[in-house]
């Protein structure tokens, strides 16, 4: 019996999406041992399968890139990119493989962007994130900086910075400024907590979502990731034509 089995019994819910139609996923943690995803190669080598399976063309996998927790460096996600990609390759699943980076807005950010350390991806978006417990006093002045230096901002599931569930005008804001927005797939399975659930619905229904991508780090999170896609919310998503992820 499945892991997947065993979290949702028989997994057999009703799909109503067309994954094929999204193309390529971006921001998940399949370079094992990088960060705080694929633990193995073997891990990533079956979530990769199954994003086939479901319908992706194509993966930009994005590990953390932190100033305390995840140093890593444009060496070492490339070198691990390589490695995957042999990996698939021997493997023969026929999906392509990138890697960019999940950048933390955090006290070592601006370095990494006077130095040019940052790695994108498509033509030239940058996905970034926020704590989870506070947002950083220079959002603003970092998108500021962002947008000179002509990087197109990618802000990783906003629905999930809870300090700004209840001053929805602040997601408006940060729009305004030209940032696109990234919704975790997993958020709309209630695996993170309700609030974040709903906020992810009213996102969708503001037509704010211009980007999904799984977040993938393991197969939890797979499991979340196929409970999700009976959400009636995707597949609205998904059927309204406003998705981005195919021109990547």
């Amino acid at each position: 019996m499945s892991f997947f089995t065993n979290l949702f019994g028989n997994n057999n819910n009703k799909t109503n999406v067309d994954l094929s139609i999204v193309g390529t996923d971006f921001h998940s943690h399949l370079i094992p041992g990088v960060d705080d995803g694929s633990k193995s190669i073997e891990e990533s080598l079956a979530l990769i399968k199954r994003f086939h399976e479901l319908g992706y063309k194509k993966l930009i996998t994005t590990p953390h890139v932190q100033s305390d927790f995840f140093k890593n460096t444009p060496e070492i996600i490339n070198k691990g990119l390589t490695d995957l990609q042999n990996e698939v390759k021997w493997a023969n699943i026929p999906i392509e493989i990138e890697a960019a980076g999940e950048y933390l807005i955090d006290y070592g950010f601006e370095d990494k962007l006077k130095n040019k350390e940052l790695l994108t991806f498509g033509n030239g978006h940058l996905l970034v994130e926020l704590s989870y417990f506070a947002p950083p006093d220079n959002i603003n002045s970092m998108i500021f900086e962002l947008n000179v230096e002509r990087y197109k901002i990618i802000l990783a599931h906003p629905e999930r910075y809870s300090y700004w569930h209840d001053n929805f005008k602040k997601f408006e804001d940060i729009k305004e400024r030209g940032v696109k927005f990234q919704m975790n797939v997993i958020s709309l399975s209630g695996r993170y907590d309700k609030s974040v659930k709903k906020m992810a619905e009213k996102m969708i229904d503001a037509e704010m979502i211009d980007f999904i991508g799984s977040d993938m780090h393991n197969e939890s999170y797979m499991a979340y990731f196929e409970k999700s896609l009976s959400n009636k919310h995707l597949e609205k998503l998904i059927k309204s034509g406003k998705l981005q992820n195919s021109l990547l």
